[in-house]
């Protein structure tokens, strides 16, 4: 039921409209962003700009502790580009190429002289090189068929001669002159291979002083010998057994090795040894004193042929015969017919 009565009313109602305007206002605010939402370039600005906000507000949440790593990553990168500055590869590169062009390329030019001197020319050596760390470090490569390892080809002459030239070319590239030794180095050569040894310690011998030790006597008459036709003095002195003991050393050579007229000087040294022998009653000791004696006897008669009757045209443990003495020989020999 509806009444006109208005008496119970304090107060007059209030206007709506100012409100449902500004609810209307939001609404039109949010319809427009909606449109403008559905527009994907626009979207994507509003989406951007967003992140750009979202991530200064979470920025400024760890401020700090950005700016320390900020820093550390500053000071790491400064020590990297010092790394970089300070590695040593461009010291080993450059020390590889002045190796390869000077060194190696010496080194190796000098052992394939050694070779070819010492008869193995057939054997080249190449060098091999690395570096570590600012090292050159280079090795070096015989070129052998199917890349075999030097025992398994090489005799064990070749291998000998290639251990001498070896050591040969290093000490030429030293620029020293300090004496080399050699102990025995023909052990295990054929009889061509000592002589071209032989030939080149005597070329040595001319650059610095040469010791060779040898049990071989055909390879010290080589020694002689070379170093005769080279113009280089030579020394010899041999180590025997005495009553003072082992290795005495001795200015003379063994018996073998002594001409006719040192032979005969030795055999009358021994004879008066022997007569001494006699006259004391040392009946053993003289009788192998006296058997030694008529072998060396026979060597020296052999060896006194050699020098006198045929004037040194062959002489044992020379390598050659010297037939240009037999003009000599023949001149003194031949007789005129009366």
């Amino acid at each position: 039921m509806l009444s006109q009565q208005w008496d119970g009313i304090d107060q007059a109602l209030v206007n709506p409209a100012a409100r449902l305007q500004a609810l209307a206002d939001k609404l039109n605010a949010e319809a427009e962003t909606l449109e403008k939402a559905s527009d994907e370039k626009a979207r994507a600005v509003l989406q951007k700009q967003f992140g750009e906000l979202d991530a200064r507000v979470r920025l400024s949440q760890v401020r700090d502790a950005v700016v320390t790593a900020v820093t550390k990553l500053s000071h790491q990168a400064k020590l990297v580009q010092c790394l970089s500055v300070v590695k040593t590869n461009a010291i080993s590169l450059k020390a590889s190429e002045l190796a390869e062009k000077v060194v190696s390329k010496e080194l190796a030019d000098a052992l394939n002289r050694e070779f070819k001197a010492l008869g193995v020319g057939t054997l080249r050596v190449s060098l091999q090189s690395r570096a570590d760390r600012g090292k050159a470090l280079h090795k070096l490569k015989l070129e052998l068929p199917q890349s075999r390892s030097p025992s398994d080809i090489l005799s064990d002459g070749e291998q000998r001669a290639v251990a001498i030239g070896s050591f040969l070319a290093e000490v030429g590239l030293s620029g020293g002159k300090g004496g080399i030794v050699f102990d025995d180095p023909v052990s295990s050569l054929d009889h061509r291979r000592r002589e071209r040894v032989a030939k080149r310690l005597a070329i040595e011998a001319a650059q610095r002083q040469v010791i060779v030790f040898t049990h071989d006597i055909y390879f010290l008459c080589l020694l002689a010998e070379e170093a005769k036709l080279a113009g280089v003095p030579i020394a010899t002195q041999s180590l025997t057994r005495r009553a003072a003991g082992f290795g005495v050393a001795d200015p003379e050579l063994p018996f073998e090795g002594k001409n006719a007229s040192k032979r005969i000087g030795a055999l009358k040294v021994q004879h008066q040894s022997i007569a001494k022998l006699y006259k004391d009653g040392e009946e053993q000791e003289h009788r192998k004193q006296t058997v030694d004696a008529y072998f060396r006897l026979r060597m020296a008669w052999e060896r006194a042929v050699e020098e006198v009757l045929l004037r040194e045209v062959i002489l044992r443990f020379r390598k050659g015969v010297e037939t240009q003495r037999l003009a000599g020989s023949w001149s003194k020999t031949t007789t005129t017919p009366r």
